[in-house]
């Protein structure tokens, strides 16, 4: 049995983008922008639960809270980055300050990456997201503990799970304020701009009141979502995943979406 997600996937046509765009310069905020209800960050997973019942292979997805943004290890990202690790049916490291190790138990995503397929076998596993920096010292970064069971073990090939794209992910189509959009690239990684890194981009999310200019939202430093609050109302949202070295440049359509705010 697939596992439940908390959150809808609203997932539709691309849009055009429209004139007179209010343009939020990279690495500032807008008004519309909420800080999180949580002050602690947390990285964690976004459609997993614990006690959830799978098959495998599960192509299994990662977010990051509380302003936080992946960098690759290939450099350094900002103060607030890192990249992601799943843990496999081991506990939270003792010593925060010494490298996690690199083996089947420490999963590594050093090149920007929001989603790996699980191909486990039949059994009961605990798994845990934790996030660490480019020389994979762990950050107070981490997820809550999943216990789930692994009913079976399908002939599905793991490499036809993940096949390149975005989602924009709600709590529905109607919201209230402050609500929380989470961005996913599939087969996709993502890396601060600054980074300048080969095949890795950032996420734009342009926001189109039913009246009145769209605002567009560079998200600069590899964020993967973001609480808006802005006046209530109808609007569409548009999720592009922008590239870092050629400015404009999508690596791959756009997706869009629409949510009437309460």
């Amino acid at each position: 049995m697939r596992a439940s997600t908390r959150l809808a996937s609203l997932i539709l046509a691309s849009a055009a983008v429209l004139p007179a765009l209010a343009q939020t310069p990279p690495g500032t905020t807008h008004p519309w922008q909420a800080a999180p209800p949580r002050l602690t960050a947390e990285a964690y997973f976004t459609n997993l639960k614990d006690g959830d019942r799978i098959e495998t292979p599960y192509l299994l997805k990662f977010g990051l809270s509380g302003g936080w943004g992946l960098a690759p290890i290939a450099q350094p990202g900002r103060a607030k980055s890192g990249h992601h690790h799943l843990l496999v049916n081991r506990d939270l490291p003792l010593n925060f300050k010494q490298a996690l190790p690199f083996n089947d138990q420490y999963i590594h995503f050093g090149k920007g990456q929001m989603e790996t397929v699980l191909t486990l076998e039949p059994g009961t596993y605990t798994l845990r997201m934790l996030l660490a920096d480019q020389n994979h010292l762990p950050h107070f970064v981490y997820s809550k503990p999943a216990t789930i069971t692994v009913t079976k073990k399908n002939p599905t090939d793991p490499k036809t799970l993940s096949v390149k794209g975005l989602a924009l992910q709600l709590e529905g189509p109607v919201v209230k304020r402050p609500f929380r959009v989470q961005f996913h690239a599939s087969a996709l990684n993502v890396a601060h701009q600054a980074q300048r890194l080969p095949e890795t981009g950032h996420f734009r999310l342009t926001v189109s009141p039913a009246s009145g200019a769209p605002v567009v939202m560079d998200f600069v430093e590899g964020q993967t979502e973001v609480w808006l609050s802005p006046p209530a109302g109808s609007y569409g949202l548009k999720l592009e995943l922008l590239d870092n070295l050629a400015p404009g440049k999508a690596l791959t359509d756009a997706i869009s979406a629409s949510v009437r705010v309460e």
